[in-house]
């Protein structure tokens, strides 16, 4: 630390800590060392280490545990909102390796509340589809998919888990993406997506409303629970 810059020191601790887990000096869910070693390392205040730490935290590099302490926060997963795009080519451009698990494959009859939302009939039946969506094995999303059974007939968990959802509508029945919307809010992890995407009840979480359509025909409404602490989106406006 140069205590004769102008840069105010919790700022220079910041960096040096940003570039050690930046460089994988420290891993991802790595304990780092408690304020007080913080402070020995590196000749500073507790003052000053614990106005890193909130900042860093802050930042998203680092989550704590209350009275256990301070741990390498994992990489947040960033979707621009540009253009469509589908997770299985996102992760692809990371460079990471997308895989699904189907948890659940069923033909259902829908509520009045799913038909005004897809535009359908009550009593329409949709395949109710649940799916883990995973990156180099870890998980990420927990999402919920329904998709019309008179625009997809005889479409299978098989094909679910051989292939992506919108490879399988474009090759067998030559439908594709042409546009989607989708509504984002907070939420918090419930009981049944914890076991699945590793992380505890109430944890923070981001809610995707997806919107799928073929040109004005809509074909998959999907609900999707995506870890808070493993994504980000972004919005470029113009």
């Amino acid at each position: 630390m140069d205590k004769n810059s102008k840069v105010p020191l919790y700022l220079q601790l910041m960096e040096v800590l940003i570039k050690k887990i930046e460089r994988q000096d420290y891993q991802e869910n790595e304990k780092l060392p408690s304020e007080r070693e913080l402070c020995e390392i590196y000749n500073l205040s507790r003052i000053t280490v614990r106005q890193a730490l909130q900042e860093l935290e802050h930042e998203g590099y680092i989550y704590k545990q209350h009275g256990i302490g301070t741990f390498v926060a994992s990489k947040l997963y960033n979707q621009k909102l540009a253009q469509l795009y589908t997770f299985t080519r996102e992760m692809e451009k990371l460079g990471k390796e997308p895989s699904t698990q189907v948890l659940s494959f069923e033909v259902i009859a829908i509520d009045e509340r799913l038909a005004v939302k897809m535009g359908l009939k009550l009593l329409d039946e949709v395949y109710k589809v649940i799916r883990l969506r995973l990156a180099d094995g870890n998980p990420l999303m927990y999402e919920t998919s329904y998709i019309p059974t008179k625009v997809f007939p005889n479409l299978s968990k098989a094909q679910m888990e051989e292939r992506p959802m919108y490879d399988i509508f474009y090759e067998d029945y030559q439908i594709d993406l042409t546009r989607a919307t989708e509504r984002f809010s907070a939420a918090l992890i419930r009981k049944e997506e914890v076991d699945y995407l590793d992380t505890k009840i109430n944890h923070p979480a981001m809610l995707i409303k997806r919107y799928a359509y073929h040109n004005d025909m809509l074909i998959e409404y999907t609900n999707s629970v995506a870890r808070g602490d493993k994504f980000a989106y972004t919005a470029e406006l113009t």
